[in-house]
């Protein structure tokens, strides 16, 4: 009988076994293939019968790492707990002043790399309660708090000038207040908006941040009038010349009979501020230099001009134009500052003045009654407009030669403004009742624009698109009586002479400037002792203003 092969059982998947080799063993299907092992290490092996497993056992770290990892977690919670903070401070009114240990700032203050700990706080601003209390710098993410001022009383008073029978109306928060004419009120410290209106006048509206006691004198402008009056300043005697501060500040106004000889205000809120005496006589005209540091004034009756600090208000020096009959009026200073020039009306004559040594180096020649200057930028040539010849003269400074550039037949030349980049120089012509523009290079000149009576300050805005001229109207029967016009103030286009706006001036409109930041306007009724202020819109506004009251005004200058 032959032997036959036993054949092993057929094999089942051992998927789900949790013990292959007691399964293969009880189906009697012999050891499982060895696995391969021999990659690894001994300790990890593991012989179980036929079959070798492979053991993980659990990894044990060493005791250093966890001291280490604790020390290092400790080092971190010290130099976070320990490290500077930034503390804010954030104040209502937002331009309060916020006082932090030694460190201070209008507004919100935040302070980096602070100590931990307790600092004193105080936050304060004018008419406002002020807070003081202690501030602690917390650990970790610093400290960042809001503080809020009580408001003070305040009392605001408003009076409409003109016209009369005007509506007043305060709105404080959710509060109104109204009158007539004038109305005076005490309200929380803080916004208040202030609205002036009458029928026929453009409507009056501001804003303002009430911090202490105010008293608001309002004039409404007639409809139709696009620059905007903000009061009348009453002077010591008659304002012959103006000049506002390049900061704004403040206008210094001269004197022309009496004292003091420079009166100081504010332009913006019409309160005299202080005043210059330069000895027993009044002053003709006043200019700074450009970083408004100094200031020089002129003096007919001494033939003088002054050099004063415009800080201290204190005369620096004395220069003497020559003879005591020379009258000086118009002062110029040259590009570079480093000269000063003055027109002796009766004189005939420029003086020439060293401003480093302080001494007079030059009087020139010049046609007769000189009276407007102007220091061209090439720093070599001076213009000079002759009142009673009315020629407009060139001279130059290196040579001394004068050359007469045109001639108003019966003008009376009196002041010059000039744009450089347009290459263009303007003259007012008293006696022909208009504008000149003259080529600065050429000296070609034609009429620019016929103005009303009298023409005499002009000036242009920063931009030189706008022309500014003052208008004193028909004269009585002699200067110092008023005729039977009104001034004016004409604004025109500086580009075209077309007419923007116009402002019905009181008796003989003279002094006039415009702030360097071209906002406000500021001239003199001569006659009547005041100064008057205007809030000046930009070139584009009045452009679209169609005239403004240039039409209605001419209607209304005869009185």
């Amino acid at each position: 009988m032959s032997e036959q092969r036993r054949r092993p059982p057929a094999r089942r998947p051992l998927d789900g076994v949790s013990d292959p080799v007691g399964y293969r063993r009880r189906l009697g299907a012999g050891p499982a293939p060895r696995r391969r092992t021999a990659s690894l290490p001994r300790n990890q092996r593991v012989r179980e019968g036929a079959y070798v497993f492979t053991k993980h056992p659990a990894r044990r770290r060493a005791p250093w790492v966890a001291g280490a990892a604790a020390a290092a977690a400790l080092v971190l919670a010290v130099w976070l707990w320990t490290r500077p903070v930034t503390v804010e401070v954030t104040p209502l009114p937002a331009d309060a002043r916020v006082t932090l240990g030694d460190r201070s700032a209008v507004g919100t203050l935040t302070a980096g790399g602070m100590k931990p700990g307790a600092y004193a706080l105080r936050v304060e601003r004018a008419g406002f309660a002020p807070v003081e209390r202690t501030l602690k710098a917390k650990r970790l993410f610093g400290t960042s708090e809001e503080v809020s001022l009580e408001p003070l009383p305040q009392q605001l008073g408003v009076r409409c000038v003109t016209p009369k029978g005007a509506s007043i109306t305060m709105l404080v928060g959710d509060k109104k207040y109204s009158g007539a004419e004038a109305l005076t009120q005490t309200v929380p410290a803080g916004p208040v908006r202030v609205s002036v209106a009458k029928d026929g006048f453009n409507t009056y509206s501001t804003d303002l941040f009430l911090d202490a006691e105010r008293a608001l004198i309002v004039n409404l402008d007639p409809k139709g009038q696009l620059v905007h009056t903000l009061g009348m300043i009453p002077c010591a005697g008659r304002p012959k010349g103006v000049m506002v501060t390049p900061d704004g500040r403040e206008a210094w106004t001269t004197i022309l009979n009496a004292q003091p000889s420079i009166e100081i205000v504010d332009p913006r809120t019409g309160r005299i501020t202080g005043g210059i005496n330069l000895g027993t006589h009044g002053a003709v005209e006043v200019l700074f230099n450009k970083a408004g540091t100094r200031a020089y004034a002129s003096q007919m009756e001494t033939a003088k001009v002054f050099e004063v600090d415009v800080k201290t208000r204190k005369v620096l020096r004395e220069f003497k134009t020559g003879s005591p009959k020379n009258w000086t009026k118009v002062i110029e200073l040259s590009p570079d500052e480093k000269t000063l020039y003055a027109s002796n009306w009766s004189g005939d004559s420029v003086s020439i003045f060293d401003l480093k040594t302080g001494t007079l180096t030059d009087e020139i020649a010049v046609a007769k009654t000189p009276r407007g200057l102007y220091a061209a930028d090439d720093g070599m040539t001076l213009w000079v407009a002759s009142f009673d010849t009315g020629i407009l003269e060139r001279v130059d400074l290196e040579s001394g030669a004068r050359e007469t550039v045109f001639k108003s037949t019966g003008g009376a030349l009196r002041h010059f403004v000039a744009d450089e980049k347009s290459r263009r120089l303007f003259t007012s012509d008293m006696g022909r009742d208009c504008v000149w523009v003259t080529d600065l290079d050429t000296g070609e000149t034609k009429k620019f624009v016929d103005t009303d009576e009298k023409p005499n300050t002009i000036d242009l805005s920063p931009d030189a698109k706008v022309l500014f001229v003052s208008c004193r109207g028909e004269n009585g029967s002699n200067y110092y009586v008023p005729g039977p016009e009104w001034g004016s103030i004409l604004l025109l286009d500086a580009a075209t002479g077309k007419p923007l706006d116009a402002i019905i001036g009181g008796d003989q409109c003279t002094a006039l400037d415009v702030s360097d930041d071209g906002k406000t306007l500021v001239f003199s009724d001569f006659l009547d002792n005041r100064l008057r202020v205007y809030d000046v819109p930009g070139y584009a506004v009045l452009a679209k203003g169609g005239g403004g009251r240039y039409q209605a005004h001419l209607g209304e200058i005869r009185k």
